[in-house]
């Protein structure tokens, strides 16, 4: 009778992070950075149609990097999550710290778990109101939930991309200069052309469903 294999719950959970590292470092970063008059969430996406960056609730955003398949099923939990919390309660009741908590359990159960974890990197934002301060949160494959302020990147290169993006100083600067400032960003870290711009911004003028995407026009106009 063969005995099984052996690995040291150490070598695993190495192995299982490596592994979902390697599948978040192929996909394409995404920054989200605060401006005058909201939050911007940029992300390198060359398709037209399977969008990175979603709406979750009134004043929540959502983005993710890596397999599209895990973190579209993630959004579509998150945003089934926030229905129903708005529902039974109330709508000021959902907050994008209860859906990062939500989503890092998850994600930490699976990685423990399951046999393969989720490739993976979640950013949630949320556009604060009556003058409370904006909030984004980063949560890894590995259920890791970090609270970020005024910048947050995630995907391969989000340390370079967020050490760029702040710079020595940070200070919030219309949309349009965000933006160049974002891609400035991105162009300084990839070191090549971006294949295509995905765009959307938290809007502090809209009152009550502040998730608006932005078209590449508009896109293409902050560099004119």
């Amino acid at each position: 009778m063969s005995m099984p294999f052996y690995v040291p719950p150490e070598q695993l959970v190495k192995d299982r992070a490596e592994f979902a590292r390697k599948g978040i470092a192929r996909g394409r970063s995404i920054v989200a950075i605060e401006y005058d008059e909201g939050i911007l969430i940029l992300a390198e996406n060359p398709s037209d149609t399977l969008h990175k960056i979603s709406e979750i609730y009134d004043r929540v955003a959502f983005a993710g990097v890596g397999k599209f398949n895990e973190f579209e099923s993630l959004r579509v939990a998150g945003t089934r999550h926030a229905d129903l919390r708005g529902y039974l309660y109330s709508r000021a009741d959902v907050s994008a710290k209860s859906l990062a908590n939500a989503f890092s359990q998850t994600l930490g159960n699976i990685f423990t778990h399951e046999v393969k974890p989720y490739e993976v990197e979640i950013l949630v934002a949320e556009l604060g109101v009556n003058g409370d301060p904006n909030h984004l949160y980063r949560v890894t494959y590995d259920g890791t939930l970090s609270d970020e302020h005024s910048v947050c990147a995630i995907g391969g290169q989000f340390e370079e991309l967020d050490a760029a993006l702040r710079g020595s100083s940070f200070t919030p600067r219309p949309l349009a200069d965000t933006i160049r400032h974002a891609a400035g960003a991105f162009a300084q870290v990839l070191d090549r052309d971006v294949d295509g711009w995905e765009a959307a911004v938290l809007d502090a003028a809209e009152r009550r469903r502040a998730f608006r995407r932005l078209s590449d026009e508009t896109v293409a106009a902050a560099f004119s």
